[in-house]
Parts: C-alpha cells; structure tokens; sequence
C-alpha cells in the first residue's frame, strides 16, 4: 500500500471495527447475549470490577446494570462475591466456563490474525503497536469528551 492519508486509516479502521462487531454479533446470537451483555462481559474479563464500576463504564443506570448483570449470572457468565474484607463491597468475575466459551470462538480468530501477522518484522510490529495503542487512547479520549 502506498502512502495512506489519514482517511485511509480511518476507512481501514471503520471496517476492522464493523468486521469485528459482526463477529461479535455472531456470538452474542449463538449464546443469546444482548450486545450490551457482550460488552459488560468483556469488560469483567477484562478487569474485575463492582457493578458501580461496571455500570460507570457501560455508562448505564444502577438498575439497568443489574438487569445486565442477571442476564449474564443467570447464563452461567459471571458471578457476585462479596469482599471478605469489606462485606458491603460486591466484585464481579467471570466464571471458568464462560472462559473457555470464549475461547473456543475466538481461538480461530486469534490463529488468523497471528498467521496475517506472521511476515511483520519486529520493527513493523512496533509500529503497529504504536498505532494501535495510539488509535485506542485518542477513541477513549474523544469517547470521554461526548459521553
């Protein structure tokens, strides 16, 4: 490819990120997950987190979380422990077997892409790195700006 113009890369990226939605989609269907239940999942696996901290980032009320959340509980995904040290506080976590779920469906995609990754140099690599890293910092910041 020749010299991309920054409408390139936004075009290229536009359609990483629509690609990757569908496949997303395709396993939120499979296992009847709403799209929102998809990303509070992905987010729990993620990090652990408490529903307050899961409710910020999902940018939903307290009770719609909860809804959230009982959707993913009752489908075996994620569970609620309370802290040992601190009995009021709840922490989130996903179960083993929602784990190797995922990673049953997503083990190909990441065969794929390490094979379409397999003739980058180390430099080249750094390079994508750097975009990568570069391209999620300035979404999460423009995300921050409008929400």
């Amino acid at each position: 490819m020749s010299d991309a113009s920054d409408y390139d890369l936004s075009m290229l990226l536009r359609a990483l990120v629509m690609e990757s939605n569908r496949f997303l989609e395709i396993f939120s269907a499979a296992h009847a997950l709403h799209p929102t239940d998809m990303t509070a999942l992905n987010l729990i696996m993620t990090t652990p987190m408490t529903p307050g901290t899961l409710a910020k980032a999902l940018n939903l009320s307290a009770s719609a979380t909860t809804s959230v959340l009982d959707r993913l509980e009752k489908a075996g995904h994620v569970t609620r422990e309370r802290d040992p040290e601190d009995r009021r506080r709840v922490e989130l976590r996903v179960l083993d077997r929602a784990t190797a779920l995922a990673a049953t469906f997503f083990q190909p995609l990441a065969r794929e892409y390490a094979s379409a990754w397999a003739g980058m140099s180390t430099a080249e690599r750094q390079v994508v790195l750097r975009f990568l890293v570069a391209t999620t910092e300035a979404t999460a910041r423009v995300r921050g700006a409008v929400s």
